[in-house]
């Protein structure tokens, strides 16, 4: 009778009660809770490296178009004798900056499969579908997304990437008379007046899951798609170089920026998703108030933007960063130069 009441009080001291194994059971779910976002953190800050690094490698391919054909490529091939002195992005053969780097990104076998006789969307071998993953950034999930829409593409699919080219302080489509870095004609290094260190190259951009949001189509030069302006308005009191308007404040195109502007795209699919999804959007209208285009630079990154400027050096601009420093980093001829402390988190 003993030796049974022993073995049995040994038996209750070795278990565990069921309270204490809840009570286990929630230290580690609360371990767990904690371990979790610190562990996406540091995932998080490895993807935001390797996205700069996709853009300095983008960078260092347009220096080296530059090298080989003694300019930069063009923010875009369209029909510049159509509207001269207006870059219109629906016309012409519509060839983006990226398809003309492709060759100095390592990706000389896709840049053959274009037939640069056909237009963009007229291509046999489809070559503006293929993934391409130095244009695509790893915070966002453009791999494997296609834009396609019905009327603007015809059907036909364009695959999807993160970056783009600043192209203008102003408008999309008024690059060539408030020009970027890369805008649709012939420029040369020493058009960059206000030097490659102040003047930015590229910047990236966001994708949604849905067919006919043009944004991240890389291998089109459309506004959103591989094309950014900042939508500053120029100060026609003021002569000579870009000048900003007083009365731009607060409705420009800053990183991630929700209102009262929102990307303007040829069409905006779903728009109150658009919004859900913090990537508000317009539709473009050739008559009225809405002919303007213009697209903020966004990312999934926490509070800004990664971006490349033209000598090759990447930076990270804050969402809170100064309307007029941003506008004159857009800007390749306005005469200033900018103190980064401006615009630096």
């Amino acid at each position: 009778m003993s030796g049974a009441s022993e073995q049995t009080e040994r038996s209750r001291v070795a278990g565990f009660t069921l309270v204490e194994l809840l009570v286990v059971i929630a230290i580690i779910g609360i371990l767990i809770g904690l371990l979790l976002p610190a562990v996406q953190s540091v995932r998080e800050a490895a993807r935001r490296i390797q996205c700069g690094n996709n853009l300095k490698q983008l960078g260092l391919g347009v220096l080296n178009y530059e090298s080989t054909h003694s300019q930069l490529p063009s923010s875009g091939i369209v029909d510049m004798a159509a509207n001269p002195g207006q870059f219109e992005p629906r016309s012409g053969k519509m060839f983006s900056w990226a398809v003309l780097i492709l060759p100095h990104i390592e990706q000389k076998a896709l840049h053959d499969r274009f037939d640069f006789n056909r237009g963009i969307l007229d291509q046999p071998q489809e070559p503006q579908a293929v993934y391409v993953p130095t244009l695509t950034c790893p915070s966002d999930a453009a791999t494997g997304e296609y834009f396609s829409d019905p009327v603007l593409t015809a059907g036909k699919r364009l695959a999807k990437g993160n970056y783009a080219a600043t192209v203008s302080p102003f408008h999309t489509d008024l690059q060539i008379r408030f020009p970027g870095a890369l805008v649709g004609k012939r420029q040369t290094m020493s058009s960059i007046a206000d030097g490659s260190t102040n003047t930015l190259l590229l910047a990236e951009v966001r994708t949604r899951a849905h067919p006919q949001d043009q944004r991240g189509a890389w291998a089109l030069p459309w506004t959103g798609a591989s094309l950014l302006a900042f939508d500053m308005h120029h100060d026609g009191d003021v002569g000579g170089n870009f000048a900003p308007l007083q009365g731009s404040l607060g409705v420009t195109q800053t990183p991630n920026n929700q209102g009262p502007n929102t990307d303007m795209l040829y069409a905006c699919p779903d728009m109150a998703a658009a919004q859900l999804d913090r990537m508000p959007c317009g539709t473009w209208a050739s008559t009225g108030n809405m002919h303007y285009l213009s697209a903020a630079p966004r990312s999934q990154h926490t509070g800004g933007v990664n971006v490349v400027f033209v000598d090759g050096h990447v930076d990270f601009l804050s969402d809170e960063i100064d309307e007029r420093a941003m506008s004159f980093m857009f800007s390749a001829n306005d005469g200033q130069i900018i103190d980064r402390s401006e615009y630096l988190p």
